[in-house]
């Protein structure tokens, strides 16, 4: 017989396992309206839309907690600089991969961001170096070397392809960081104060970009600089409701549901095909990223 205690916990489980889809597909879509604009807006201009208008749900979603202002009170500022430097840099490799990768690429890059966080957290934590770890770090590293083998290999290089893939790499460097400095704020500092401030300071390093020259954009590209915004800030939210409800080893296998999201994006909308090079590296970079962030048993 299910108790009332049961029933709870199992729609509380369902909740964050929706949630967590939702913000699967509003980050897809986010990054959907990026390569909209990659080709006519620079992309510190791109990195400035999305924050800015992330800052509307973000600072909606904070007031209803009654988190808004109050909540962002800290005694860490160069803590939250730290990390917002690291996510900003993060962002900027994460568009340019996009701008120059299919979407379904550059999104199975971004898996390397769990690997390249088991290696931070042996050298900067100096957390435990386990065999689930090294095995994890070499799947992901296989994965990747998989996935960019037939450009390497090709009589002649596709320079931009080969730039995609080292922003990707980059991205996942940077985003590791950015998670290991997240794991030590979060002993003094609310969730809704990292966030804030990490869009805050994303903006401010986008304002840098403009003396190299930003554009007047047109009413086909306004709108999707704004709605890159709109779902990256909702898509945030989404996740950490989802973590709310539901635990993190619960949520993990739907997290992948963005890599089909994906590739229906660039098979229907831009016609591009998936190459064999993608589907073997798939597994492994998802096998890599599951292993070495459960390494630490």
């Amino acid at each position: 017989m299910t108790t009332p205690d049961v029933l709870t916990q199992l729609n509380q489980n369902r909740r964050g396992i929706q949630l967590r889809i939702l913000s699967g597909i509003l980050f897809t879509a986010m990054g959907l309206c990026i390569k909209l604009t990659s080709d006519t807006i620079p992309l510190g201009q791109i990195v400035f839309f999305r924050s800015a208008f992330a800052l509307i749900p973000l600072v909606i979603f904070l007031f209803l907690l009654g988190h808004f202002p109050r909540g962002l009170y800290t005694k860490r500022p160069l803590g939250h600089l730290a990390r917002s430097s690291l996510g900003a840099a993060a962002m900027f490799a994460s568009f340019a991969s996009i701008a120059r990768l299919p979407l379904a690429e550059a999104t199975l890059i971004g898996y390397l961001a769990p690997i390249m966080m088991a290696v931070l957290a042996v050298l900067v934590l100096k957390e435990q170096l386990s065999a689930r770890r090294v095995i994890g770090i070499g799947l992901g590293m296989l994965g990747v070397l998989v996935l960019t083998l037939p450009e390497i290999s090709a009589p002649e290089l596709n320079a931009t392809r080969l730039a995609g893939y080292g922003f990707g790499i980059l991205m996942g460097i940077f985003t590791a960081a950015a998670l290991i400095q997240v794991r030590r704020l979060t002993t003094t500092e609310s969730p809704g104060a990292i966030a804030f401030y990490f869009v805050l300071v994303s903006m401010l390093a986008a304002l840098l970009t403009l003396p190299a020259g930003w554009v007047t954009p047109t009413p086909s590209d306004l709108l999707p600089l704004i709605l890159a915004g709109l779902f990256g800030g909702c898509a945030h939210i989404a996740m950490t409701l989802a973590f709310k409800y539901a635990e993190a080893s619960l949520l993990a296998p739907f997290e992948y549901l963005t890599l089909i999201w994906a590739g229906m994006i660039d098979v229907l909308w831009f016609g591009t095909g998936l190459g064999l090079a993608f589907f073997l590296a798939l597994p492994l970079v998802l096998a890599g990223a599951a292993v070495a962030s459960s390494g630490r048993r």
